[in-house]
Parts: C-alpha cells; structure tokens; sequence
C-alpha cells in the first residue's frame, strides 16, 4: 500500500546545505496546514517557523518540537528542519483500516495528519478492512515514513455522532482510557477510611454539612458546613475532597492525571481526570458517608466579617445533597430541608458578593445552553441555564477559600525566597484591545474611564449594571468578555484583575483539576513545615494551562457538532437571528430560537454590495451603498447547509422577508414521530469552579 499522506517537495539546495550546516535552534509548537505545510509557533517570536513536508521528522500536529533555523526570507519569514520531538501531544487516533494478507494501516480521519499508521496484524484487535477504528501509536522508528501503532478499539458498530466525540477527544491529545497500571493503583485503594488516619484529622463529622450541586452532577468534589458561635459568629466551612490523599506524587495514577491535568466535558458524556473509582466513589461526598476532606474554616458573622480561619485536613459527613433547583426554592421560599442554614449561608455569600464588586470585581453574567439528547445522544432540544442565588451560593465560598489559601501559602517562604506555587492569575485587559471596544460601546452611550485598572473594571460594572434587558446588552456582555485577558496558571503572582484578588488559586475542585491537587500537596507541606521546593512548577503550571485550553477547545468542537446535528432538520427553514461575529469573509450569526452559530460568507452577500470589514467598528460595510452588518444587528438567515464532517452551518441572509419558520417546522412535525425522550447531559462547569 502506497504512504498516501507523505508528500514529497523539492528543497532548494541552498537551504539543504543551510541545514547540514546548523543554525539557531527553537522550540516549539507545530501546527500543519491542510496543504502539508508546518507552523512552528515558538515563545516571544513574531512569526512561525516555517517547516516543509520532508523536514518534519516523525512530528504530528500539535507536538512541541526542536527546530533549526536553516532560512530566513527577505520578509523576515524563517524556515527551519525538525531536530526533535520534545513532547508527543496526541497518541491515539480514529480511521479508517486498510487490511491486506500481509499488512494493514489506520488511515487517518484528521487530514492534518501526514501518513498513515502501520498495523502488524496481529495488533488489529479484531478489525478487518474498512472498519472504522482507534489505533494508538507505539513507536516511528527512525528512518520509517510510517509510524507504528496497535488497534485498541474498533468502532464499527459505534453510531456516528459517538465516532465524533471520541474523534474530537483523541485530536485534542485526550487518552480515551486509562493504563491498566493506573486502574489497578485505583482499585487497590480501601473503600473503608483508615481508623489511624481519621484521628490525624480534625473531626467534624458532627457538624450540619450538605453539598449543592447540579441534579446530574456524581462527582461531589465540595460541600459546606455551618454552625453558630458566641458573638454572633458561625463557623463555616469549605471542605473539598482530598484528593491528594488517594493520589500520592509519582504514582501511575498521579502521572496519568497530570498528563490529562483536567476532565473535559463534552455535551452527551465527561473524559474524568481520574478514574470513576476514585472521583465517583472514594472522594465524592456523598451524603450519608464519612470522607477525607481538605478544608478552609471560617468564624464569620452575618456581615461577612472574618474573624479568623484555620486550614487543614478533615474528615466529615455530609448530610443531604441539594441540587441547585432545591437550594434556590429553600432561598426563594424560606422553607425546606435545613432552610434557616442555607439562608443563613445564602446571606452571608451575598455580603460577600456585594464587598468583591466593591473592591473591583467585575460582573460579567453568564448563561449556560446545554442540548436535550435523546437516548443515542441526538439533540432534540436545548435549555438555558442562568446563575441563581443558589449558584452564588457555593460560588462565593468557593473564591473565599481560593483567596484564602493563596494568601496562607504566599505568605510564607523557604530560605527568604516565595514558595514555586501554581497561582491563578488574571492580567489586565489589552490596551488596544480595550480601546477599541470602549470606542464600540460609546455609541451605545456607554463611557469608559481608560485612566488605571480600577477605573477601567469600575467603567466595565457600570456598563453591565446599565446594559441589563437592553438590546445591545448580549454583545456588549460578549464582546466585554473577549476583550479581557485569559486567566492561566504561573508562580508568578500578578493577582486576579477580573476577580479583584491581590492573590488567588484553584483549591475547590481537585477532582477535575490537576493544579488544585497540586496546591493541596504544597498546602500541607506548609502546615507540617516541610515544604519541598518544587523548581518545575513554573512548567507544569504551563502545561495544566495548555491541557485546559486544549478542554475548551474539544468543548467548543463538540458543542459545535451537535449545533449542526441539530439545526440539519432546519435546512431551508428561516430564523431570526442575531450577528454575533465579523470578518473579512462574513458574519456569523446565532439563531435567537436555538443559540446555534452559522456563518453568512461575504459571496452571500455579492448582490447587496461589495463589503469591506471594518475592525475598529466589529462591522462590514457596503463600499457602495454603506450598509452595514455589525456586531449585536438583528438578522434574519436561511439555513441552507449543515456539514457534520466540517463541523459548520451555512447561513444564506434573507433581506426584510417575513419568518416563515414556523409554518415550516409544523409541516415537518406531522411527518415526523414523538422525539425519544431525553437524558440528562453530564455534569458541566458551573460558576462556583472559577
């Protein structure tokens, strides 16, 4: 069988010789273009580094490489050949097998992938030619245009919205399954807490303890607990599941799960950090069952003034497990299970709330649309969810022990220099960035005050306290949110401008975050005064930054996915919508009846005029005529095409017709039959895990 992805293209001489003769060496992200080309984005340079077909080594897509700079244009564009694969990012990929007598190969489904991967066949696993299939690879030996790889699951008969998924997880870098290694460590672990250990702890199992949290969710990884002081004190605490107790440093399970660093969470299942023993069972709290915690304390009164805090290891008892919709009717209400506690708590998270804004935080809303999936995980529906008091809730003491215990450890330091710790930070928005938007959002009347930080965030509340059920308030609200940087984890601690913390962490969610296991460890060693200098948090930090990046965007293509599943029943139909984004080639545009996002090419629009885009606006504009599409315009589309294989809905723009949707939609539900009943998506984020 022929290598039907490794392309051959002429190197000019000069450059051959360039590179036997060496030049500067960088390292690396490769990113390959459709056309086989390679994209080196490397640290602090301006442009990517070039890299051909042939010098591309036995990289993929998306692994950090080692390259040497063998050219450099007059434009300054560098060109350079891989020396090394410094981290494999992706091992497993889905295709199609090509089986012959002698041998087989997967061919892949990412066409970003240059070759195929050979299968001896005796690591088919059972697949035969044609089948879909997974194949991880296990070696490229050096010199081979092909890399080797084994079938380890064969997907034949999986549906094809299931093959998406699981394609989506692999091209992000995700292992589908964990080691046998790792499952086993797992399944060694004691479902009975150690006796000696309980004695270690500070024992709270007496005190009301309950956890609030969404109704699918099965991984309790927080609960809270209340009981009054003298004073007009109440002692409150936040515990979290002690995580690092079951996973200790070095072991397979904790190698797998800072490879992973975090769950990533798509519309119709959850890839977990750690095995479903361990995040289902041994650390989620559940009600009725004693568990290991990590916990910050509070003595607080009404006003949300603390007196003071203790930090350290627990074991509790939760008592009852709300979810979100109980907790909100005990608020609304004032009547239910353990009501006067969690009014108690609902009040002093509000003063908690109201002082952050006050001190700079900046009140960005947030809706959460989740798809309705029948049994075979088709959409047949969507929901959207908005941020409740009872969400404000957990929210609140979630920030406070974050703040809490990045304050505790920033304190402290090791031979007069700062712990290596994995701060969660948030910088400042982008000057221009920030220019340009406040220029937007003056047309709408809306001043912002450029001066420092403080005035910009106070300039950002007024706006969003003003924008409220205003027609301009969702892309002002979106709009605001892309301005703002992205928060990451370093050791370098700049604060959190978006939360108005001077220090903050991620300690609540262990579970499903790698850094907070990270912070606990780091904890404890302060409390028992025996920190271990860690001179590689600085890297992990970042690689827990790229693995979350990495979950969003598998969020984002799978979300995307089951948009087009959805809206393919909607083809020609036409829809108010709304643009929600502008570019040189088109608008985006997102339907008002389903939150799905098509795209309205410019050559849509050749008839009305010729459209150029203006940045500084959010908008196209006609050069003609000067119509203009801008960001937050109400629209009105025509659904004329939904590719699952690109992932992408085409919108055609309806100029000033009548919506005729409805007539349409009613015609096609005669034909159709009841819509299965739907289950439950999988727990997502939420806010109380910023």
């Amino acid at each position: 069988m022929s290598n039907k992805k490794n392309h051959k293209q002429h190197i000019p001489k000069k450059q051959k010789a360039k590179a036997k003769a060496g030049g500067k060496i960088v390292v690396g992200k490769l990113d390959i273009s459709r056309a086989g080309l390679g994209f080196v984005a490397v640290p602090g340079e301006e442009q990517d580094v070039l890299v051909r077909p042939d010098d591309m080594l036995n990289a993929f897509n998306g692994d950090e490489v080692k390259v040497r700079i063998t050219y450099v244009s007059g434009k300054g564009r560098p060109e350079g050949v891989i020396t090394e694969v410094v981290k494999r990012i992706q091992t497993e990929f889905t295709g199609k097998l090509d089986v012959s007598d002698k041998f087989a190969f997967l061919l892949p489904d990412n066409q970003k992938v240059r070759t195929d991967i050979f299968i001896p066949l005796q690591a088919l696993n059972g697949g035969r030619n044609g089948e879909r299939a997974i194949a991880r690879v296990v070696e490229w030996p050096s010199g081979s245009k092909n890399p080797v790889g084994e079938v380890v699951e064969v997907l034949t008969n999986e549906r094809e919205n299931e093959i998406a998924m699981k394609s989506i997880l692999t091209e992000a870098g995700f292992p589908l399954r964990f080691s046998d290694d790792a499952l086993e460590e797992a399944a060694r672990i004691p479902d009975v807490l150690d006796s000696a250990e309980i004695k270690k702890r500070k024992d709270c199992r007496d005190v009301l303890t309950f956890t609030i949290d969404p109704v699918d969710a099965k991984d309790f990884d927080d609960a809270i607990s209340i009981r009054p002081l003298k004073g007009g004190y109440y002692e409150v605490g936040v515990h979290i599941a002690d995580v690092s107790y079951y996973v200790p440093p070095d072991t397979e399970l904790d190698k797998e799960a800072y490879e992973r660093a975090t769950s990533v969470y798509l519309p119709d299942r959850v890839l977990p950090m750690l095995p479903e023993h361990i995040s289902n069972v041994l650390c989620s709290l559940r009600p009725h069952e004693d568990k290991f915690t990590f916990s910050a304390i509070f003595q607080i009164n009404k006003e949300a003034k603390i007196k003071q805090y203790w930090i350290g290891r627990t074991v509790i008892h939760s008592d009852r497990r709300f979810t979100y919709e109980e907790a909100q009717q005990v608020i609304e209400t004032g009547q239910g299970d353990h009501a006067e506690a969690v009014l108690l708590l609902h009040e002093i998270s509000q003063k908690l709330r109201t002082e952050r804004f006050k001190k700079g935080a900046i009140n960005f809303s947030s809706q959460e649309v989740r798809f309705k999936l029948d049994e075979n995980g088709v959409p047949i529906g969507l929901e959207i969810k908005e941020s409740k008091e009872a969400n404000q809730l957990i929210e609140e003491l979630m920030l406070l022990a974050n703040k809490t215990v990045a304050g505790f450890v920033e304190k402290r330091t090791v031979n007069n220099s700062p712990i290596p710790f994995p701060y969660r930070v948030h910088d400042v928005p982008n000057e221009d960035k920030l220019a340009v938007f406040a220029a937007f959002a003056s047309r709408f009347g809306y001043k912002f005050n450029l001066n420092d930080p403080d005035k910009i965030a106070r300039s950002f509340n007024e706006m969003l306290a003003n924008v409220q059920g205003k027609p301009e308030q969702h892309v002002l609200e979106q709009l605001g949110i892309r301005t703002m940087a992205k928060a990451i984890y370093t050791t370098d601690n700049i604060g959190h401008y978006g939360l108005g913390f001077d220090s903050y962490c991620h300690f609540t969610s262990p579970i499903r975050r790698y850094p907070d296991v990270m912070v606990h460890r780091i904890v404890q060693q302060c409390i028992e005064e025996k920190v271990k200098v860690d001179k590689k948090m600085e890297t992990k930090c970042r690689h827990c930054s790229d693995q979350e990046r990495k979950a969003m965007e598998a969020e984002r293509s799978a979300n995307k996915y089951k948009q087009v599943e959805y809206m393919q029943q909607f083809i020609g139909d036409v829809f108010d919508a709304v643009i929600s984004g502008v570019s040189t080639f088109g608008f985006w545009a997102e339907t008002v009846a389903h939150k799905c996002e098509g795209l309205v090419s410019v050559a849509d629009l050749a008839d009305l005029d010729e459209f150029t885009f203006l940045e500084s606006d959010y908008a196209l504009v006609g050069l003609h005529t000067g119509r203009r599409f801008r960001i937050g315009d109400k629209v009105q589309i025509q659904v004329t095409a939904a590719s699952l294989e690109k992932r992408q809905i085409d919108f055609g723009y309806v100029p000033d017709k009548p919506v005729k949707e409805n007539k349409a939609k009613s015609s096609r539900q005669k034909k159709t039959p009841a819509a299965p009943k739907a289950t439950a998506a999988p727990k997502t984020r939420n806010s109380k895990k910023k």
